[in-house]
């Protein structure tokens, strides 16, 4: 560990010293290569400094939030955990809008690969939330028309990847949409709705370029913030199975 912290620090060093300078290469010689092994001495100074902040970082993070009755996983095509996080999601951005637009949000969609490993059955820690998203994505509404909203189903006839949805339920037969639905009801092409993404799918992550369509509304929310704070208020996670995306004849 303490040669960890020492290669860390050398790290940091050399990236600090890599500035941009006007300078010229007069003269190249190789030099004997120095091995980075067990025979490095620790730096048990550099270990003692940051040791207080580590106890501190371990016991933050490994305060318990909520508790889960199951496994939360991200497997089949309506994972618990993806439509878990998507109706946090939604939740959060639907609270943000209704103070700041004055009105609801109609969908949420997140992209299945952002969820980055499971939560076991039992406590579920601070830790266990950064270790699901560690990314710094934020909260985006997305405002389409509904002749416009139709990419989105097209996109799941397309790819029928396990994006999780929320609010959303998406049918697809042959590589075409067959039914879909926005909070149960048929898409009114000439009506404005609110989807709630990430900043990386709203700029064309995962290949949804059909959000460019849309009027991007950022919300100054992190995602990972969001699913810390609803998982603090839902102490007991029980989720039910839902289907909402059916992909028949799936490839």
């Amino acid at each position: 560990m303490q040669n960890k912290l020492l290669l860390l620090g050398i790290a940091l060093v050399s990236l600090t010293a890599c500035k941009t300078t006007s300078s010229q290469l007069v003269h190249v010689e190789t030099q004997k290569n120095i091995s980075i092994n067990n025979e490095l001495k620790s730096n048990e100074e550099l270990a003692k400094f940051i040791e207080p902040y580590t106890l501190k970082l371990n016991k933050e993070m490994n305060q318990k939030i909520s508790h889960t009755q199951v496994n939360l996983t991200k497997e089949g095509d309506n994972s618990n955990l993806g439509n878990l996080l998507a109706d946090y999601t939604f939740d959060g951005a639907d609270k943000w809008a209704k103070t700041n637009l004055g009105r609801t949000i109609d969908a949420a969609l997140i992209n299945i690969g952002g969820i980055r490993t499971t939560i076991g059955k039992g406590d579920i820690l601070l830790k266990n939330v950064y270790e699901v998203m560690p990314f710094e994505n934020e909260v985006i509404i997305v405002k389409f028309k509904g002749s416009d909203l139709m990419g989105l189903f097209e996109y799941y006839a397309k790819y029928q990847k396990n994006n999780p949805v929320s609010h959303l339920y998406i049918e697809t037969n042959k590589g075409s949409v067959s039914k879909a639905l926005i909070n149960g009801k048929t898409i009114n092409p000439d009506q404005d709705y609110y989807v709630a993404t990430s900043d990386y799918l709203a700029l064309g992550g995962d290949n949804m370029k059909f959000f460019s369509k849309g009027e991007m509304i950022p919300t100054g929310i992190k995602l990972r913030d969001l699913f810390i704070e609803y998982f603090k208020n839902n102490t007991d996670i029980n989720p039910n199975e839902e289907i909402r995306l059916h992909f028949i004849d799936k490839k």
